[in-house]
């Protein structure tokens, strides 16, 4: 799991960064990052209170697919599943995380598949359905801000997926601690092992299993192991193609666009009731909507009794 640039997040409870054993969630759940996003920067969470800037930091440095339910988090950064759950509507509320579905087509069939949506950079309701039409949100700004990451960029060695893993070994296992020297010469083995499929569980375990005590040179140890463990290629499946996209109430789970969910929240959850539509065609002499019940009650008093009605039917 490549562990991103993390924005600021002040906080009085120290929060970990992101490790390379945090829990995956199950296929079609997780941490889902959304598009438009502009480069990070220290401010980026600035506005949130402390404890939901910590946390928006550590789900910012997660790879997509990661398992950010309240009861994992609650297991990994020092708070409790109530305050985290709060911290997580708090998001929502702040325009970072939206919750949803995504009906994605394969060959075989469509699916359903349930997503929490992320996003560092803080969007509106707007921004929000322009993606759940499948758009990706545009900033009259963001082009001015990718040209200046770009320049950032620059100015920093690019690591790549393998390179941040190999750096990443010796937090996992500190007998696998390389030196960049190392971490650069290995780096192509493990970008063929990337090529052929491998995830980056499956490579920590061909590289972290049964190892022998001691270690005196981590690196031609790792050499032989990406070589005689190297898998075969495997068959790509087919990529998925999303066609539909909708999001849910934070509070109900009813389905509906952003719109519709200001802050993450319906109508009925907000407590308001949705204003009646005006009818210009009403025809002539129509009851009010306000006026059907009076109306209807007033009718019904002027009708005769059932017992004098049958009895009038039988005289005529």
């Amino acid at each position: 799991m490549a562990v991103g640039q993390l924005s600021a997040a002040p906080s009085s409870v120290a929060v970990p960064r992101p490790t390379l054993d945090h829990p995956m969630a199950s296929p079609g759940y997780g941490k889902r990052s959304a598009p438009g996003q502009r480069p990070c920067t220290d401010h980026d969470l600035a506005h949130l209170l402390p404890r939901d800037a910590a946390v928006a930091a550590y789900i910012d440095g997660l790879c997509d697919g990661a398992d950010i339910s309240v009861k994992t988090l609650a297991k990994t950064l020092p708070y409790g599943q109530c305050a985290l759950r709060t911290t997580l509507n708090r998001l929502q509320e702040a325009g970072h995380l939206r919750r949803g579905s995504e009906c994605v087509a394969t060959e075989e069939a469509l699916l359903w598949v349930t997503r929490t949506f992320f996003s560092r950079t803080w969007h509106d309701d707007d921004r929000w359905d322009t993606f759940t039409r499948g758009d990706v949100p545009q900033d009259q700004n963001q082009d001015q801000d990718q040209d200046q990451g770009q320049a950032r960029a620059a100015q920093r060695p690019t690591r790549s997926r393998s390179f941040i893993l190999l750096a990443a070994l010796g937090r996992h296992t500190p007998a696998l601690t390389l030196s960049q020297k190392d971490c650069v010469t290995l780096e192509p083995q493990v970008t063929e092992w990337f090529e052929r499929g491998a995830t980056e569980p499956e490579l920590l375990h061909a590289l972290t299993e049964g190892l022998p005590s001691p270690i005196h040179h981590p690196a031609a140890l790792l050499r032989r192991r990406l070589l005689d463990k190297l898998p075969p290629v495997r068959q790509a499946s087919p990529t998925p193609r999303v066609v539909l996209r909708t999001l849910e109430c934070r509070e109900c789970r009813a389905p509906g666009n952003a719109q519709a969910m200001p802050g993450g929240l319906c109508t009925t959850c907000r407590g308001n009731t949705p204003e009646t539509p005006n009818r210009p065609n009403r025809p002539n002499g129509a009851v009010p909507d306000h006026g059907v019940r009076a109306r209807m009650s007033a009718v019904r008093a002027g009708l005769a009794p059932r017992a004098e009605r049958a009895g009038r039917t039988g005289r005529d």
